[in-house]
């Protein structure tokens, strides 16, 4: 098999291949053969076209065919001879194609690039350092018994942090508006869900009162036909209640502590909070790392290979949000381009840090991993088996392994400045 590469530009690679005639014409041969014994033909008995007619009727089409497919094969055979890993799929062109002469074809593609890993030893990362305290726990309990409070009807002025039930009818300059109406629409007062300055005016209102709230959407309102507009909201107020929190016992027996032990229900919230904290220092950390081996690697990154990147952003993103791929596909590639950029280009220097340190996920770290990923489960034995039953979800714990191994080995060699800070400053910047 006869076989040229050429460097285009940057990392674009044409290759031209020539498949010998006999090759085309002996599988051509074949599949028109195969044909006659099976073609129907007017004037003729299956089986009984001769095989001149049949050639003179499919000859074409089928070569063309067998041209299409043994390109195929051709350019698949030469990248494997001449060592090249194509960053997407070619563009393929046949050059020469005479019957009874060799078929030359062109295929152009970009290769991955070589990336030279560089020292990172005079990087500079800043390792935060954090702990849960009693004030953390403290308010998280609080936290949790906000979120399982009760509503209690009260029959008092509403006032902040009530619950007020209520039906509202929005107009401008006197006409109706749409999406300015509902009725027994549960408000609390000073959650700022609504439009500024509607939830200040039923502050000390009660039970059956008749409110006139009267408001200015903002300029820069979602719906522009109503930006900048003076409203008035036709209110009626049907019932205040106030928030009624739980008993820290009643909360222990909410999150499923036996017995409602309350210094049981704090161990599990705190152990919960530990890791849920370790793993946002973690996650602090490799984006430092991160940073710091694209900033030491200038890498070309393959356009084909951003292109298929941000497809699967697509996919992903309407998988999340619900849609389909005709939606994906009218989401504009731009809006992904960055970050696709970001993720191969990362992918790529990642990779070439693996080989280069000789890195492995060896068998202990794999099920350590596991067994800290499981260990959030009720059945975490279930759990490690459901991954371990499938090839392609145990790599995915592999790659988080040797992903740690890669930020491990650049701490140990970059100049590494601890830093001291609290819980809530670290899960705020999470947030």
């Amino acid at each position: 098999m006869q076989v040229s590469v050429e460097t285009t530009s940057g990392l674009e690679r044409k290759m031209t291949v020539s498949i010998p005639a006999d090759s085309i014409d002996a599988e051509s041969q074949k599949r028109l053969q195969q044909l006659a014994r099976n073609v129907k033909l007017n004037g003729f008995r299956p089986g009984k076209v001769p095989f001149k007619v049949v050639k003179k009727r499919y000859g074409e089409s089928v070569r063309h065919e067998v041209i299409g497919e043994l390109m195929q094969q051709y350019f698949y055979q030469a990248i494997i001879q001449e060592k090249i890993t194509p960053a997407g799929a070619p563009r393929v062109e046949p050059t020469t194609n005479e019957e009874g002469k060799d078929v030359e074809f062109v295929a152009t593609f970009e290769v991955y690039p070589d990336v030279e890993i560089q020292s990172l030893a005079d990087a500079s990362i800043e390792r935060l350092t954090a702990d849960v305290e009693d004030d953390d726990l403290n308010e998280m309990l609080d936290t949790l018994r906000e979120q399982r409070a009760n509503w209690v009807e009260v029959k008092r002025k509403a006032k902040e942090g009530d619950q007020v039930v209520i039906d509202f009818v929005g107009s401008i300059d006197g006409e109706e508006f749409d999406g300015g109406k509902a009725d027994n629409h549960k408000l609390e007062l000073g959650s700022a869900t609504m439009i500024p300055g509607f939830e200040d005016q039923l502050v000390d209102s009660k039970a059956g009162d008749e409110v006139e709230i009267k408001v200015t959407f903002p300029e820069d309102y979602q719906a522009e036909q109503l930006a900048g507009k003076e409203a008035v909201f036709k209110t009626t107020v049907h019932q205040v209640n106030k928030k009624e929190l739980p008993k820290v016992g009643e909360l222990a027996e909410a999150l499923g502590v036996e017995d409602g032990n309350i210094n049981k229900m704090k161990e599990d919230v705190k152990a919960n909070m530990k890791r849920e904290l370790k793993n946002a220092l973690n996650a602090k950390t490799k984006e430092q790392v991160m940073d710091a081996l694209i900033e030491k690697h200038e890498v070309d990154v393959p356009k084909a290979a951003i292109d298929a990147e941000i497809d699967a952003m697509k996919k992903q993103m309407i998988q999340q949000y619900g849609g389909n791929e005709q939606m994906a596909a009218n989401l504009p590639g731009s809006m992904f381009e960055d970050q696709a950029t970001r993720r191969v280009k990362l992918g790529l220097i990642i990779g070439s840090y693996i080989k280069a340190k000789e890195l492995k996920a060896e068998e202990d770290d794999i099920n350590a991993q596991l067994e800290e990923l499981a260990g959030v489960y009720e059945q975490p034995e279930e759990v490690i088996s459901w991954y371990k039953e499938d090839p392609s979800r145990l790599s995915q714990i592999e790659q988080i392994v040797l992903e740690q191994k890669v930020v491990d080995a650049v701490l140990a060699e970059a100049k590494v400045e601890d830093k001291s800070t609290t819980f809530k400053e670290v899960m705020n910047q999470k947030g």
